[in-house]
């Protein structure tokens, strides 16, 4: 494996889902393949989960983690070509990442969508820089259009707590203050949708994500319809996707605090689990007596985090040797 950015990049889901048991039951039992290997971590923007379950991903597999905090650890990077660097940005990523690469075997990035250039975002710039010019493997640690290790380690959380053979999974737009990118609920379409199960995705009119994520997934605009009967419920906000009116990319269109998940929205559900990506804005995303249910797992969710990233991280050692 060369890069990490979608579910194709995994292979035979099956055979990953097997192998990410195996992984979380003996974390330690592959800890030659990443001795004297480094992994540089680069963040371009904050994180608490991806930061901490990357690191103890790499620690179980016996790489040394180096992470670099973008901007505070390191000379600010201009990330487009063709600008005269007469800012406050330093040094050009075309300069930084064959660097990187010298001082490492597998790097992983996370850097967020800007929410201002439709294309720029979906072009992927950033991290297709990253592996044209690195020369090594590359990890999207959530990149502007795909969180790919979130969106995994959520599918290994549902196998883990599914009752049925082929679960009804509703994922939810949910209201926010701010602005978010698509990249959490891109990637969790698109593992859905290669998943055994049946998915529905839910948002008022105008979040429309990108065809290529929703794959076949039902779109259903009446959130109370779509909840019912469901097993696992997904709440995530985004921003508008630009999809249907590309100039509205990135806007807030719709604050509605009718479609937060409270209890009402659980109640046509069918004893659903509660999901989320974490951090999470309660009684904006969710409410307090929903995420501390018994049926929120949350918590497990965020630690399959490690299982995820060590899975891909094993995969890209052993095509090393």
């Amino acid at each position: 494996m060369r890069s990490f950015f979608h579910v194709s990049d995994i292979g035979d889901l099956a055979a990953a889902l097997q192998e990410a048991k195996q992984v979380k039951a003996t974390p330690f039992a592959w800890k030659n393949l990443g001795q004297d290997k480094t992994i540089i971590l680069i963040f371009f923007n904050s994180s608490l989960r991806t930061r901490l379950s990357s690191q103890k991903a790499a620690l179980n597999l016996g790489m040394n983690p180096i992470v670099l905090n973008v901007g505070a650890d390191s000379w600010k990077l201009e990330t487009q070509l063709g600008v005269v660097m007469d800012g406050d940005k330093s040094e050009h990523l075309r300069e930084a990442i064959p660097v990187i690469g010298s001082y490492c075997d597998i790097i992983g990035v996370r850097s967020f969508a800007g929410l201002s250039d439709r294309e720029f975002d979906y072009a992927e710039t950033i991290l297709s820089q990253f592996i044209e010019y690195s020369g090594k493997p590359v990890i999207s640690l959530e990149s502007a259009t795909v969180h790919p290790c979130q969106a995994f380690a959520d599918l290994i959380t549902i196998e883990e707590y599914k009752t049925k053979p082929r679960p009804k999974v509703v994922m939810t737009w949910a209201p926010h203050p701010r602005a978010l990118p698509q990249a959490v609920p891109n990637s969790f379409a698109e593992w859905m949708n290669a998943a055994d199960v049946d998915f529905v995705i839910t948002h008022p009119e105008g979040y429309e994500l990108d065809p290529k994520f929703v794959g076949n997934a039902k779109v259903e605009y009446d959130q109370m319809k779509a909840l019912e009967g469901a097993d696992f419920v997904y709440a995530k906000n985004w921003s508008c996707p630009g999809v249907t009116n590309p100039g509205d990319y990135g806007k807030i269109l719709s604050k509605d605090m009718g479609w937060v998940v409270d209890e009402r929205h659980m109640a046509v559900t069918d004893n659903a689990y509660f999901m989320h990506c974490l951090p999470v804005r309660r009684n904006m995303i969710v409410s307090d007596g929903v995420i501390d249910s018994p049926r929120s797992i949350v918590i497990p969710e965020a630690a399959n985090r490690v299982v995820s990233a060590q899975v891909v991280m094993k995969r890209m050692l052993e095509g090393l040797k």
